[in-house]
């Protein structure tokens, strides 16, 4: 990935740290998405706000009073998914007694596993794929120095914070559109998009403002007010994301609105688009604009994203509308054989 030479021990222990967590990154996600399933969009949201003021907090201590430099990052990372993992699961144990396994429950299900694979399959390349346009938008912005791969990662946490609302949004839609398509609601579904995206919208026009005005003020919470450039290097990152935010909206409630619906292929395309867009940007922008490019690099996939997705929500209303009538047809058919 080109890291500069006088970063890269640093960037070995987070990398190695981080991916120590990874059982605890997948606590909080499966706990937080059984709690969702079952009803309860809210208590996952604050944990994960919870979640993200730990590591805020964490950061500070481990970086500038224990001087751990990136390591701290990462334990502060872990640590506080840890603790949101940790409440999901006594929440979920205190509240829902549905939850608590018995003797007979305490065994490997195949059929289950199988069901499991066959939607958690399809979701996990999805991740992967835009990853991977995530990898390379990284490796270039590596072959601009050390300053601007400093710039990028405290952008990035701050840009990961204040995007809490919109993972949220996601989390929901994702529950929402699986719970009406049982109840063959598809209108319900349509509605539920268009508030959502409402709430998310005007999230994004306020999240902006304050990061329009303040940016360069945060950024000062991750370095020392000395480090002038790399601090107005943050402050143009934050501003040109935070500027495509109504992008990201549409982005995870549409995605995930798709994939309640039961098309995870289309939500993988999409994961598609968006790793296209972030690989064009670091293979041909950022080598002739530089850290400017750079800064565009996600909002440039979030847009990639969305005109794929929303064509791609309407078909899969109509598709499934048809698929309802088709079986109703038949329904009726067979009892009037009768």
């Amino acid at each position: 990935m080109q890291t500069p030479e006088d970063i890269i021990d640093q960037a070995h222990s987070y990398i190695f740290i981080i991916f120590a967590g990874i059982p605890v990154t997948y606590l909080y996600n499966m706990t937080a998405g059984i709690i969702r399933s079952l009803g309860d969009s809210r208590t996952p949201v604050y944990f994960l706000l919870l979640s993200s003021v730990i590591n805020i907090v964490l950061d500070l201590f481990t970086i500038i009073v224990l001087k751990m430099g990136p390591a701290g990052a990462a334990w502060a990372t872990v640590i506080s998914q840890g603790v949101s993992g940790v409440l999901c699961l006594l929440y979920m144990k205190k509240h829902f007694e549905i939850l608590r396994l018995q003797k007979d429950e305490r065994k490997i299900d195949g059929q289950i596993m199988k069901i499991l694979c066959k939607m958690g399959i399809p979701m996990g390349l999805q991740y992967s794929i835009t990853a991977i346009g995530s990898v390379i938008l990284q490796a270039s912005v590596n072959t601009l120095g050390s300053m601007a791969v400093a710039a990028v990662a405290a952008g990035s946490k701050v840009s990961l914070f204040f995007c809490c609302p919109f993972d949220a949004l996601g989390g929901t839609m994702a529950t929402y559109a699986g719970q009406n398509v049982g109840a063959k609601k598809l209108e319900r579904i349509r509605q539920g998009v268009k508030s959502a995206s409402v709430i998310g919208c005007i999230y994004s026009a306020a999240a902006f403002l304050v990061l329009l005005l303040f940016s360069g003020k945060i950024a000062l919470l991750f370095m020392d007010a000395g480090e002038t450039e790399t601090i107005s290097r943050v402050s143009l990152f934050l501003t040109a994301n935070s500027a495509f935010y109504i992008p990201l909206v549409f982005v995870n409630v549409v995605r995930f609105a798709i994939q309640g619906m039961g098309y995870s292929t289309f939500a993988i395309l999409a994961g598609v688009f968006e790793m296209a867009a972030r690989g064009l940007v670091g293979l041909f922008l950022v080598p002739v604009f530089g850290y400017i490019a750079a800064c565009f690099g996600s909002p440039l996939a979030w847009v990639f994203a969305d005109i794929f997705l929303i064509p791609a929500f309407s078909h899969c209303l109509r598709r499934m509308k048809k698929n309802f009538e088709e079986n109703e047809e038949k329904y009726t058919a067979g009892q009037l054989s009768k």
